[in-house]
């Protein structure tokens, strides 16, 4: 179910050499850095009405065959595997994302994994987007994992761990979690709902971010781009729906043709 070759081949990581895949903290790192910086994130197929499958096979076929990108329950999925054929032994949770919704307004649709490795159990989020993080974070209180200009660390809340990232020079949360293991039939729930409720934002928006080699970190909601690269911020907007297309030749390393018809109930002016 899981094709090793194809998904190393994908991400550009060096699986010729059975040392890198030895489970440390050293490999884990480098795992999740090579998946997020060649598998982007992006909800097109929903606003297309195609539906999200997740189980291994269509997401396989879909990240890493035909080479596009996917949300939380694809990203963390895939990314499970890999870790499972690398002799980690990941499990899955579910958070409530409250970066703009309040804990009790924010359901647990949220898919990311945890490794222990030697005592320390570090989280690994690779389906988050926007101001996910590209490193493992340890699950200790108020510890800072620092790469680049990211910041991210947990903070406790009413009994609950809390990512928290650096935004604009402020600690801000990202999702609450009780970190208690997940079945699999939750997450189908939460990825129907999350694909197929009216007001879901992945619903309403377009969202895509992708992490390129040479270091842009590119970020869509809607019309609104953000490309970053050295700390240096170029914001523009898509002038029409030719223009996302092109974008995500661009920079998102796939075309689709479709995105020239695609309906955003945020963007009422390209209907």
């Amino acid at each position: 179910m899981f094709n090793a070759d194809e998904y190393f081949e994908r991400i550009g990581w060096p699986a010729s050499s059975p040392s890198v895949l030895e489970p440390t903290l050293e490999t884990l790192t480098g795992l999740m850095r090579a998946h997020m910086t060649r598998i982007p994130f992006e909800n097109l197929d929903v606003l297309l009405g195609r539906g999200v499958r997740i189980d291994l096979d269509s997401i396989s076929r879909k990240l890493v065959s035909d080479r596009r990108g996917g949300y939380c329950f694809e990203h963390s999925t895939l990314f499970r595997a890999a870790l499972e054929h690398a002799g980690f032994q990941p499990t899955a949770h579910a958070a409530r994302v409250i970066l703009f919704t309040a804990r009790t307004a924010s359901p647990r649709t949220h898919m990311f994994l945890s490794v222990a490795i030697k005592g320390i159990t570090y989280v690994l989020d690779p389906g988050f987007g926007g101001h996910g993080p590209l490193v493992p974070v340890p699950l200790l209180e108020n510890v800072e994992a620092r790469d680049g200009s990211d910041v991210h660390r947990f903070a406790r809340r009413d009994g609950e761990w809390v990512l928290e990232a650096q935004i604009g020079g402020s600690m801000m949360p990202l999702w609450m979690s009780t970190l208690e293991p997940e079945s699999p039939v939750d997450f189908v729930v939460g990825n129907h709902f999350t694909a197929t409720w009216i007001e879901s934002p992945f619903v309403q928006r377009l969202m895509l971010r992708a992490l390129t080699p040479d270091g842009r970190r590119v970020s869509v909601m809607n019309r609104d781009v953000t490309i970053v690269r050295d700390g240096v911020f170029e914001k523009s907007q898509l002038a029409d729906r030719s223009a996302l297309r092109t974008l995500l030749k661009d920079h998102f390393g796939f075309d689709l043709p479709e995105a020239e018809t695609l309906r955003i109930p945020s963007v009422p002016e390209w209907d």
